[in-house]
């Protein structure tokens, strides 16, 4: 390669790089729920139409809609109670509640503005208040944009490596940062949902000590063999108890 070719690809590089530098700043914005500033590429419309165009193929993916009407239409009410009693109603959000018909996996999650399952293998292990936790901590990563926050994460990352393989041929390693870390919900994501999930218990009237109690079951299905807290991306359950107690002091009487 010639030297004056060379120097122009790392010229273009690093111009990717600062690019994305600025962009980056440029789309920090305060979180208007949580007070949090974030790096958020979209607003929240867009949020609303990833979450209704993913919402089918996440559904199929653990087998549909659980047939019995009755129990959707108890997910559903609790669901809204928990949204009708806090700032998530004040939310442009469109929120969705879904029981899903998989019975093996234990597992609830959010997609971005406002779909909300749960696996009928969690489901089945609550009660009404338990179930209020869990879904308390998914509207928590609706209102704290957590997927938005990911995928303008995994944009910068994406951009970066461009840079660095344009100037080096290096992008390999940086893209597969942005795509094995930056598209789970981290440990920050998982505690600002406990805590909020504990305050929208205590606004609908529902006992926020059973969001311990939710924990408790999580940790008897992992197993003893779960994973150590710093080799996953979620808190282990132990100090999710003590930050859900700590939470608990701090908003009951609010």
């Amino acid at each position: 390669m010639r030297r004056g070719s060379w120097k122009f690809r790392i010229f273009i590089g690093l111009a990717i790089v600062a690019f994305a530098v600025v962009q980056r700043c440029y789309n920090k914005e305060e979180n208007p729920y949580t007070g949090r500033v974030q790096n958020i590429n979209m607003t929240a419309d867009q949020e609303i139409a990833i979450g209704l165009q993913s919402a089918p193929e996440i559904a199929e993916q653990h087998g549909g809609r659980y047939e019995d009407q009755r129990l959707q239409t108890l997910v559903s009410a609790v669901g809204k109670r928990l949204v009708n009693n806090s700032i998530a109603r004040e939310t442009p959000y469109e929120y969705r509640f879904h029981l899903l018909a998989d019975d093996r996996t234990i597992n609830a999650f959010a997609l971005p503005g406002g779909q909300i399952f749960i696996t009928y293998a969690l489901f089945s292990k609550l009660n009404e208040a338990q179930l209020a936790g869990v879904l308390g901590h998914e509207i928590g990563h609706v209102i704290g944009r957590h997927s938005a926050e990911r995928i303008a994460e995994t944009s910068f990352w994406k951009t970066i490596s461009m840079g660095a393989s344009v100037g080096a041929d290096a992008g390999g390693i940086v893209g597969s940062i942005g795509q094995n870390t930056l598209l789970k919900n981290g440990r920050g994501d998982e505690l600002e949902s406990d805590e909020l999930g504990v305050l929208f218990m205590i606004q609908a009237g529902y006992d926020p000590y059973e969001m311990i109690r939710v924990m408790e079951i999580l940790k008897d299905a992992a197993g003893p063999n779960r994973a150590p807290e710093f080799q996953s991306t979620h808190p282990d359950p132990e100090n999710r108890i003590a930050k859900i107690k700590r939470a608990i002091e701090k908003y009951n009487g609010k």
